[in-house]
Parts: C-alpha cells; sequence; structure tokens
C-alpha cells in the first residue's frame, strides 16, 4: 500500500514545469504578485518587526533576505519573518473547501526563502507554488481539522515542506524524509483563531513555514523521520484525525490543479466576510444614512457564523485580529464608511460608538441554501430593515476576486500598488511587478526580495 507520505513524495519530485497548462502558470503568478503586495503592505504590523527583530539578531553561513529591510538571516526565520508580513492583514487569498479552509499563499514564503537560498529560476518557483497549493487544497478537501481542535496551518506546513523539499532538489526518499521530520513535531491548535484572538493569528502559517524550512534543512544533512508519519500506530491518523484519509489523484493530465480554485480577497478580512461585505456595501446606496437602520439580517453559510460570529468577541472586537474575523464589525463598517480597508482595524474603530451600535443591529442565521451551495459558492443574502418599515435585499454569491469572479491583472495591480505605496516609491513598484508578471522568464528567484528592499 502506498502511503500519503510516498503519494504526496513521489509526485513533488516529478512535476515539471512543462506539465503546467499556460492558464495554471498565468494563475500562480497572479497569486504571488497578489502575496508579495500583502507582504509589503504587512511589512510595518508590529508582529512582523518582532518576527523581523528575531530574525535579523542572527548571521547564517546560508543567508537570506528579509523582504523591505534587505536584512539577512537563516532560511527558516527569514521564512518566518517573511510569512508574518504575507499573513498580518489577512488580506492573502483563501481556499475553502467542505473540509478544511484556509490561505494556502501563507507558504510562498518558504517557496521564495528556500527558491533564493537554491538559486532556483522563476519556473522551478513556479513549480513550487503549485506543489504547495495542490497539497494543501487536496488535504484540507480530506479532513477538517477544526472540529478535532486543530489549525489549517497543519496542514499549510506539509505544503510548505513539500515545495522547500522540492527546492532543494530531493529525491523522493529525502522529500520523504522532509516530510516526516515536519509532520511528526508540528500539529498547531486551533485556539489560535478562538475567542480574544492575537498577534499569534498571523504568526502561525509563518511558523508553520519555518518549521517546514528547519525540516527540510536537516533532511539535506541526512536526518531521518519518524515513519510511517500517518498511518503509523501512533501517527497523524490515530492522534489528530482519528480516522484515516486517502488522498485522491493530484494535478495533472485529465485531473486540474486546485490553484485554479483559489480567491483573491477584494477586503483585507476573513475569507468568508468577503460575500457579505460586498452585499453591504450593495444595499449601502440604497439606504441613505445608515442612523435609519433598524436591523440588518444576515444569511450565510454555517462555516462563517462559526468562525466570524458564534462567540461574544466577535460582537465586541478588542484586536485588530478579532475584528478582521468579526462579521458584525465589518459590515458596521461597510455602512458607516462605504469601504473596509487597514485602517478601519485601529483602536479609534474598534472602539468607535457608531460602530458599536450598529454592530448590535446585526442579526445573523445559518442558510441552508447557502450551505447545500458550499463549497463552489459563500452566499450571502442580506436583509436591511429601515425604522421606517421599507427593507433593502441584496444576495452575493461569489465575491469579487472569487476564483468563480475573478479580479482582472488590472485590479489584482491595483492592490498592489495601494499595498506597497507606503514601503516603496513608484519607480521600484514597477520594477518588481515587471519582475512578478515574468517570473518564468527569472533566472534567480532571489531577485524578486532584492526588488522589495526601500531604496
Amino acid at each position: 500500500m502506498t502511503t500519503i507520505v510516498e503519494q504526496l513524495s513521489n509526485y513533488a519530485a516529478g512535476l515539471r514545469f512543462e506539465d503546467l497548462p499556460a492558464d495554471v502558470v498565468h494563475q500562480a503568478k497572479r497569486l504571488i504578485v497578489d502575496t508579495v503586495g500583502c507582504a509589503l503592505g504587512g511589512y510595518d504590523s508590529e508582529p512582523a518587526r518582532i518576527a523581523r527583530d528575531i530574525a535579523e539578531a542572527v548571521t547564517s553561513t546560508q543567508p537570506v533576505t528579509v523582504m523591505v529591510s534587505g536584512r539577512q538571516s537563516s532560511p527558516d526565520l527569514a521564512t518566518f519573518a517573511n510569512g508574518v508580513a504575507i499573513r498580518y492583514l489577512d488580506f492573502n487569498d483563501g481556499y475553502t473547501s467542505t473540509g478544511e479552509s484556509g490561505h494556502p499563499s501563507d507558504s510562498l514564503a518558504a517557496v521564495l526563502a528556500v527558491g533564493e537560498l537554491m538559486r532556483r529560476d522563476g519556473r522551478e518557483a513556479i513549480v513550487a507554488t503549485v506543489l504547495a497549493y495542490e497539497v494543501f487544497c487536496r488535504v484540507c478537501d480530506v479532513q477538517d481539522l477544526k472540529p478535532l481542535g486543530f489549525d489549517h496551518t497543519t496542514v499549510g506546513g506539509l505544503a510548505s515542506a513539500a515545495a522547500a523539499a522540492r527546492l532543494f532538489g530531493f529525491t523522493p526518499e529525502r522529500i520523504a524524509q522532509t516530510l516526516n521530520l515536519h509532520v511528526a513535531p508540528n500539529v498547531a491548535l486551533y485556539q489560535t483563531r478562538i475567542g480574544n484572538v492575537s498577534m499569534w493569528k498571523g504568526c502561525a502559517y509563518a511558523n508553520a513555514s519555518r518549521n517546514a524550512v528547519f525540516a527540510a534543512m536537516l533532511a539535506a544533512r541526512g536526518m531521518t523521520g519518524p515513519s510511517p508519519v500517518y498511518e503509523g500506530v501512533g501517527g497523524y491518523f490515530k492522534a489528530v484525525t482519528r480516522t484515516p484519509f486517502t488522498l485522491p489523484a493530484l494535478g495533472g493530465g485529465d485531473q486540474p490543479f486546485k490553484i485554479m480554485e483559489s480567491s483573491i480577497k477584494r477586503f483585507p478580512l476573513g475569507q468568508y466576510s468577503q460575500t457579505v461585505v460586498e452585499a453591504a456595501l450593495q444595499l449601502r446606496s440604497h439606504i441613505g444614512d445608515p442612523a435609519g437602520i433598524a436591523e440588518i439580517r444576515i444569511e450565510t453559510v454555517g462555516t462563517a457564523i462559526r468562525l466570524m460570529a458564534d462567540d461574544p468577541h466577535k460582537w465586541e472586537p478588542e484586536t485588530r485580529e478579532s475584528a478582521d474575523h468579526s462579521m458584525p464589525y465589518t459590515v458596521a463598517l461597510a455602512f458607516l464608511h462605504g469601504e473596509v480597508e487597514q485602517k478601519h482595524f485601529d483602536d479609534r474603530y474598534l472602539h468607535d460608538p457608531a460602530v458599536r451600535a450598529l454592530t448590535r443591529l446585526v442579526k445573523v442565521n445559518e442558510s441552508d441554501e447557502a450551505n447545500r451551495r458550499m463549497p463552489a459558492a459563500m452566499l450571502c443574502e442580506m436583509t436591511v430593515v429601515m425604522r421606517t418599515g421599507s427593507t433593502h435585499h441584496a444576495a452575493v454569491e461569489y465575491h469579487k476576486g472569487h476564483h468563480r469572479n475573478p479580479m482582472s491583472e488590472h485590479e489584482i495591480e491595483g492592490k498592489f500598488r495601494k499595498l506597497a505605496g507606503n514601503t516603496l516609491p513608484t519607480a521600484r513598484i514597477d520594477r518588481l511587478l515587471e519582475c512578478l508578471w515574468r517570473l518564468e522568464t527569472v533566472v534567480d528567484v532571489g531577485n524578486v526580495a532584492q526588488l522589495t528592499l526601500a531604496e
């Protein structure tokens, strides 16, 4: 019987750039552009600063660049620092499934770090990106860790480990050891995303990627790991999922690549609130003064409610991390300000009496129809009841940026430029975008990090 690790390792070693259809290559570049933009936008955050302080205190004989600052660190700590910047704004992509969900683009911190370390070209970076998405999404499709108390970054680290091992140029056997070395010691708790959410929410996948790169560095030196790490009597199936799962055929040939089902965010907030905020913005133009609202009724996916409206901290958030995962808070922002941007998660908005008052008018209910249409759509139906008794209704199933309602390249660039504008001058942004859109022609993927440096 082929084990999970053997299936993934053989696939990771065998995937070639020539196997990737043109639309898959282009989608990978779209997502890389979006992710690097998110890293530039998140660079000045407190968690990113803390991560940089730790990374930049370390010197290495195998140095990798920390984005923007240009300082160098060990491959694993540079991965962590860049990964925290990618994730902080909760603005990078999302993948939703009937199983687990999460943000596969977080694995790009590992891709760019190991790509730079090993002097890989842009084509190999694209292959590693597609591989990370394939591993993350396929595993998410067959398991849901949340009810078991574990975080999706447990899957994310596996995706980063596969990508890192591929970029190291390992044989299938050495890739298998990387996966073994990563899976056995790195199971993350779902408490990261519950209650009064802390800074760690934006660091958890970055840490998983850091551990993945460390596992690859160990494997490169001959270290072996526990096996079979999934199927063994003390393995992942026994301790984590409690029941075995099997993976379907992975992308290639007649099998589509899962990267095509990942969605880009229009707003810097949780994936499941994208359609909710879009519905609110559609209704805002019809209602006039928000002071006339008597009630906001939301019917949407049960998963969205459990993640973003099912505990008291989501109704009166005290941290940015709780607020960007609060459905009622972000809906109130949309009606009051006509937009939801990074600035709206500062303390002055978190404690704004007008926002708190409108939040209390939100009523959230699970929709059988929305549940039925998951994961293809994230249907939100919203009804606003005015104090006059009149009502207004909107329904959004695919937010702008959803893979069935994709952003144009122009829109992705616009998002990138807005995120990068406080960090890089226009000329440097232009050069960086040109490099990313032509990534398959880049000889050394380390050029990406170099082009993020402030002049």
